[in-house]
C-alpha cells in the first residue's frame, strides 16, 4: 500500500530492444496504437505530447461494447530512463480514480533493456488486479512487437 492508503502495481519485463526504440514505442502515437491494451482491444486513435505538462489521450474499443477514452498528464520525461504521468479514465467506474503510472527503464547490455512499471494508488484490489492484466497483455504485444523476426 502507498501512504495515502492507495493500492500499488509493479510489473517488470524485458524487451529485445535498445532503451531509446523502446522508449520510443512508450511515448510515439503510432507505436502506441500498435501494442497498447489487454488483447482483442483496438486503438482507434492516439494523441500525446511527451514533456512535462503536455497531455495524452488514447481511444480504446473493446471486442464488444462502446469506444472509451484514458487521459492524463505528463509529469516527468527524461528519455530514454524515464517516463511518469497521471492515468484517468474519462468515462470512470465508480471504483476509479486517477493514478500515477512510472516507467523506469535500465539498459541491460546487448539490445536488451528493463521496464519497471509502477502505478500507484488504487482504491480498489479489483481495479487493480484489471490494470496488472491489461499492462500485462499490452506488454506482452509490446514484447513481440519489438522481438527480432
Amino acid at each position: 500500500m502507498t501512504r495515502d492508503g492507495g493500492l500499488l502495481l509493479r510489473l517488470r519485463c524485458v524487451l529485445d530492444a535498445p532503451a531509446p526504440v523502446v522508449f520510443r514505442a512508450l511515448t510515439e502515437p503510432r507505436e502506441l496504437a500498435r501494442w497498447w491494451g489487454p488483447d482483442g482491444f483496438g486503438i482507434p486513435s492516439v494523441e500525446s505530447d511527451p514533456r512535462p505538462g503536455g497531455t495524452y489521450r488514447i481511444a480504446m474499443q473493446p471486442p464488444e461494447g462502446s469506444l472509451f477514452h484514458l487521459a492524463g498528464e505528463f509529469l516527468d520525461v527524461d528519455p530514454p530512463e524515464l517516463l511518469r504521468y497521471t492515468f484517468r479514465w474519462e468515462e470512470p467506474d465508480p471504483e476509479d480514480r486517477e493514478t500515477v503510472v512510472t516507467l523506469s527503464l535500465r539498459d541491460l547490455g546487448g539490445a536488451s533493456t528493463e521496464v519497471v512499471l509502477t502505478q500507484r494508488d488504487f482504491l480498489t484490489e479489483r481495479r487493480r488486479a484489471l490494470h496488472e492484466e491489461g499492462w500485462t497483455q499490452g506488454f506482452g504485444k509490446l514484447e513481440q512487437l519489438l522481438s527480432p523476426a
